[in-house]
């Protein structure tokens, strides 16, 4: 259970994780955006911190320079004798309890070196002690502004800002009274004392708390917009990337469909064509836009269509052959293999049909099964050759005996030169026989292709001349020279020599032309205008023993057609009935002016 849970968590990462993203990255995001915002969080946080200590430090200050001034107005011409005495109309106590009414401010007070408090916003802390926490007699000394918060008792916390309270001059640097304020007396003769302002910070708090949440939130917001920009950079990135492998993917495999040499043909989950590859329209003999998009039992043969109602009922479908009919007498057999199309969640999307064109196999299998049909009958012809020659030595010798031991008996001679003549056709029959069975063994060397085909003529000239035959030659100047067995050769155009010459049996024009194809491969052309052969021959004329001659063996053009093979050429054959037979021997390219040049 723990191995299926671990994978399903798996499958469901894999599933749900954005973009194929590494999860690293995320974490490298966040390690380096967080310090950032955080440290900006900080710094802005001791920014609004400072910000409100200047401001209450500043407020201080103003109040402390408020309060100089008022009392250094207020007191008139008053004595510094009554300045700090209980009298009723004492102008500094009024003044400090005015001011202290003011809501952010907590108290204010005068105390001098020892901490006794000369004037208070609460008369009942007049005459204690203050300070205690503090060196007061540098407070007192000290003309420059200081602060400190302080906490009460009830837990408030107050901002206190104090310095030397100066009531009958300004600090040092500022415009006032001094001691001109008493004509006629000479410095201040009373001690030095120090003001206090303590200001309610509860308001400034509270305001700076709001800052802080705001700030912190602004922090968040930024390291979250921060790092969705990062995840977004990347999301794009991976997603450019994917659209790019997506197009290189599907460039290479629609080129893949469009090029296979076997036919491709794919349904939607309705059963519509949406792929019908060149090479299937080419089978089927349909153009692609004629079959997309159209339902596939309409479009395909019903011999097709099978192997694709198989899967339909749940039948599983090996590559199978059929005959697939194109017309009312025309059927091409194939080879088919259906399948069903899924999604990674096992959603069917459609059928993939594969089909190819079994004719050029089936031929070849055919080939090959006759190839060694005619393997097995040379072996056994050959063996039965060898043993039929002995006896035909001794009939021959018999025959040959009595027809010179009854020379004067005219019926024992015919039937001697009868037996004779057979016996000499059972041998040439049984020559031919040895000769396609045996192998073909070559001796190529360069050749000469216009004087060979001169001589090779002249073996016949006199019997063409005989039947009324006229020989004529078109030999190209670029016909030049070729590597071939010259005996082996001239045997072959001997054969195609005599069978045009038998065609022409009431005379006519013999050709013969030697040139080169595109390829440059040198061709000799051997062309008749005798009776040509029928359309159904002429696929068996290399059969061996297929014949239409009375006299013939059918081994002529079965034993030439084995030696171009040898020479890796081939005998091409055209014929029309009545209008004369053209053979072509095409040689190999290599047998040409290309080898003599290698040789």
């Amino acid at each position: 259970m723990i191995e299926e849970g671990s994978a399903a968590a798996s499958v469901s990462t894999a599933r749900f994780w954005p973009g194929g993203i590494p999860p690293w990255l995320f974490l490298g995001a966040l390690a380096i955006l967080f310090p950032i915002f955080t440290l900006m969080t900080l710094q802005n946080l001791n920014r609004q911190k400072e910000n409100s200590i200047r401001l209450l430090t500043e407020k201080g200050a103003a109040l402390i320079r408020s309060f100089e001034a008022g009392t250094r107005t207020g007191m008139g011409m008053m004595g510094m004798g009554r300045m700090y005495g209980g009298n009723p109309d004492f102008k500094l106590q009024r003044l400090l309890m005015e001011t202290a009414q003011q809501p952010d401010i907590a108290y204010l007070l005068v105390a001098d070196a020892d901490g006794r408090v000369l004037a208070h916003s609460d008369p009942d802390r007049i005459d204690r002690r203050y300070g205690s926490d503090l060196n007061m007699a540098d407070a007192v000394r000290s003309e420059a502004l200081r602060w400190r918060t302080v906490q009460r008792p009830d837990g408030a916390r107050i901002f206190e800002v104090f310095r030397r309270f100066f009531p009958t001059r300004a600090p040092q640097g500022h415009m006032g009274m001094g001691r001109h304020m008493w004509p006629g007396r000479g410095p201040d003769p009373e001690a030095p004392t120090a003001i206090f302002v303590g200001l309610d910070m509860s308001t400034v708090e509270a305001a700076r708390r709001v800052d802080q949440r705001h700030t912190v939130v602004m922090g968040a917001i930024f390291l979250f917009l921060g790092f969705a920009g990062i995840f977004l950079l990347f999301l794009t990135h991976n997603y450019r990337s994917a659209r790019r492998s997506l197009s290189r993917v599907q460039a290479f495999s629609d080129t893949l469909v469009e090029n296979i040499p076997v036919g491709l043909l794919a349904t939607d989950g309705a059963g519509r064509v949406i792929s019908f590859n060149q090479t299937a329209a080419a089978i089927l003999d349909r153009r692609p836009e004629d079959v997309i998009g159209k339902p596939l039992r309409d479009e395909i043969p019903t011999a097709l269509w099978g192997p694709v109602r198989d899967l339909e009922i749940g039948n599983a479908i090996p590559e199978q052959e059929i005959d697939c009919p194109l017309g009312p007498d025309r059927a091409i057999p194939l080879a088919v293999t259906a399948s069903r199309l899924h999604d990674e969640t096992g959603g069917f999307l459609g059928y993939v049909l594969v089909f190819k064109d079994l004719s050029e196999i089936r031929a070849l299998r055919k080939r090959i099964e006759k190839n060694e049909r005619l393997a097995a009958v040379g072996r056994l012809a050959a063996g039965v050759a060898h043993e039929i020659r002995n006896p035909l030595s001794s009939v021959k010798g018999f025959a040959t005996y009595f027809r010179e031991r009854y020379p004067n008996v005219p019926e024992d001679r015919e039937a001697a030169d009868i037996l004779i003549g057979e016996v000499d056709r059972l041998n040439r029959v049984v020559n031919g026989l040895l000769e396609f069975a045996r192998p073909v063994t070559l001796s190529p060397s360069p050749i000469d292709l216009k004087r060979f085909i001169d001589a090779s003529l002249q073996l016949i000239k006199k019997r063409a001349e005989e039947a009324g035959i006229v020989i004529t030659t078109q030999i190209g100047a670029d016909a030049g020279k070729a590597v071939i067995d010259a005996d082996r050769i001239n045997q072959v155009l001997l054969n195609l020599y005599l069978n045009a010459v038998e065609a022409m049996a009431s005379g006519g024009i013999l050709t013969v032309a030697v040139d080169r194809d595109e390829a440059n491969r040198p061709v000799i052309r051997v062309s008749d205008a005798g009776a040509g052969i029928d359309p159904e021959d002429l696929p068996r004329v290399f059969d061996p023993y297929f014949t239409t001659k009375p006299s013939g063996t059918g081994l002529g053009l079965a034993i030439a057609d084995n030696i171009m093979k040898a020479h890796g050429g081939r005998l091409d054959i055209v014929s029309r009935k009545g209008r004369g037979t053209t053979v072509a021997l095409v040689f190999d390219t290599d047998t040409g002016q290309e080898k003599q040049q290698k040789s």
